[in-house]
């Protein structure tokens, strides 16, 4: 079902079409988990279904991915399992063939470009409509299937803005700039980013405000330890970048190379700086600090190159699926260090290697 609502002339009612198809599904006795990304967008879009789901009854869980961590690794779908849930949501996690709890029913909700389709999975993904709905206007459009979400919307605002800036021309961004702010609105996008970005990755205080607040200013105005905790860091990704900002580039043909070595995962802040900057160039942030043993990267362009197509034709033989994923000119991945030495050795950067 990969597409489904590309070619639907409505995609709003496809999308809520197909979440309600997924929910018929699942055992309405039954505890739903939900598995997101522990992004802006990710966040936002489990804030809207779970708050749906509350108020139609339907019992769920919250899981986030942690650092490092992907859908597809062992540790995530234990923790999934052991709450025996009666049917899988994920969301803005990739969409792939291999299913994360095999005989679980699964709706995935995603914008990503995709590597494959799950099977027996209902997908409901925005990739391939122009303009791009981003995973939490996808939720908020699915989450009209379990009744009036109108209260909502500054979440679907809260994934635009976060993943796409606010150059989309979507009515709801413009309706929940005017109702909620578009200051305020962006404000908060900046706050709930932040946890995520430090080095203890902890999205638990900014998955707790989407929850109970009321909208951006009980966010951007909280007096709460969860809100003094995205503020604290903001601060905390802000000293790391103000390091990492710093950092030059080293240039080999198109592509224009910054290494980083901080536990904050601000490679794709600066690689996106960058970009401005170097506009013909393929910009790559890697920072070998992140996470032991591995080097995590964001790679972007403005040159208008496909960098998914890029790196699958410097993939490394053992990359895992945690390379190459996301979009045409925002993407990225992790590698270990031999892989890493080796995809660098292959764009002619040899210096670039990381010996431990």
């Amino acid at each position: 079902m990969i597409g489904r609502l590309a070619f639907a002339s409505d995609p709003r009612t496809a999308a809520q079409e197909a979440f309600a198809e997924a929910l018929g599904g699942f055992d309405p006795d039954g505890t739903i988990a939900i598995l997101s990304h522990f992004d802006a967008d990710g966040l936002a879009a489990a804030a809207v279904l779970a708050r749906a789901l509350e108020r139609a009854g339907r019992r769920h869980a919250i899981h986030l991915t942690g650092k490092g961590e992907t859908p597809w690794d062992p540790d995530v779908a234990s923790r999934l399992s052991a709450g025996d849930p009666a049917g899988l949501i994920l969301l803005d996690l990739g969409t792939r063939a291999t299913p994360v709890l095999p005989g679980c029913p699964t709706v995935v909700i995603d914008h990503h470009v995709p590597t494959g389709e799950p099977a027996g999975a209902i997908t409901i993904s925005g990739n391939g409509l122009s303009p791009e709905p981003t995973s939490a206007l996808l939720a908020y459009w699915a989450a009209g299937a379990l009744g009036d979400v109108d209260d909502l919307l500054w979440l679907a605002a809260i994934g635009l803005i976060g993943d796409m800036e606010e150059g989309r021309d979507f009515p709801e961004l413009a309706e929940a700039q005017a109702r909620w702010g578009k200051t305020a609105l962006r404000d908060a996008v900046s706050l709930i980013n932040a946890p995520r970005r430090t080095a203890a990755a902890d999205a638990g205080p900014a998955l707790r405000l989407l929850l109970s607040a009321d909208g951006p200013k009980a966010i951007t105005k909280g007096v709460n330890a969860d809100s003094e905790a995205l503020r604290a860091a903001k601060a905390e990704v802000r000293a790391a970048m103000d390091v990492g900002k710093r950092q030059p580039p080293v240039v080999v043909g198109d592509v224009a190379l910054i290494t980083l070595d901080t536990p904050c995962q601000i490679h794709p802040l600066v690689a996106q700086q960058w970009r401005g900057r170097l506009k013909d160039k393929i910009v790559i942030a890697a920072n070998h600090g992140y996470r032991p043993g591995w080097v995590h990267f964001a790679a972007r362009s403005a040159s208008g190159r496909n960098l998914i197509d890029f790196l699958a034709e410097h993939r490394p033989p053992d990359a895992d699926g945690r390379y190459g994923n996301g979009h045409a000119q925002a993407t990225g991945g992790a590698l270990t260090l031999a892989d890493w030495n080796s995809f660098v050795r292959g764009l002619g950067i040899p210096q670039a290697q990381v010996l431990s």
